[in-house]
Order: structure tokens, then sequence, then C-alpha cells
């Protein structure tokens, strides 16, 4: 089992910056693809952000890219959403979710594929 805790939002204006981070605990970090989702209120849960395994590859959806960089820390456990440039379009609960051990250096963006998941950190970007 993996446990996902994810931290570090909260109200922000718009044009302001966030760092989430995602805490995971139980088995060998370093072997999992991990993402980034978020859901805003009547909306469904979409995909934000994907990192291989390895760090060395990761994806964007198109409303975050140039915005948002995803990064990893295996030592720590921890994976980031680092979030410049804010919108209000932005404000979701983002929900981390993890992938693995994982046969291969891929990126994943379909939440289905995804084994375990956070419990969500609330953003808010106001105008």
């Amino acid at each position: 089992q993996v446990q996902l805790v994810e931290s570090g939002g909260g109200l922000v204006q718009a044009g302001g910056s966030l760092r989430l981070s995602c805490a995971a605990s139980g088995r060998i970090f370093g072997s999992y693809a991990m993402g980034w989702f978020r859901q805003a209120p009547g909306k469904e849960r979409e995909f934000v952000a994907a990192i291989s395994r390895s760090g060395g590859r990761t994806y964007y959806s198109d409303s975050v890219k140039d915005r948002f960089t995803i990064s990893r820390d295996d030592v720590k456990s921890t994976v980031y959403l680092e979030m410049n440039s804010l919108k209000p379009e932005d404000t979701a609960v983002y929900y981390c979710a993890a992938d693995g051990p994982a046969w291969r250096d891929r990126l994943i963006t379909l939440a289905s594929e995804y084994d375990y998941w956070g419990q969500g950190t609330q953003v808010t970007v106001s105008s």
C-alpha cells in the first residue's frame, strides 16, 4: 500500500503562486509514476501533470503548460506541483496519484490507471 498526503493548498490572488506537495509513504517511491489531477465544483476530475518514475519525463495539460511544473524528490518521497501565474479557473481540489511499481518509465494521464490517491488539497484563486 502507498499512502499519499497532499499539502500546500490555500487562497491566493490571481497571478500568484503556490507549491503543492504530496508526501508518499509505504513502498519504494522511486518505482512509482506520479500525477496531479484537479476537480472543480460540478466538474469531472481532470489531468494536470504527470512525471515518470525516473523524473526524466514530464507532461502537462494544455491549460497549465508553461505555468505549472511537476517535480519529484525520491529521497524525500515527495512529488511537487509548482503553480505560477494562477488564474481563477485553476480553483479546484488538487489530488496527487501514484501508479506502480511502474515496469517502465512512462507517463500516465488517465485517472483510471492510477492505483493510489491522496485526499486532496483545496486551491482557491481569487480575481
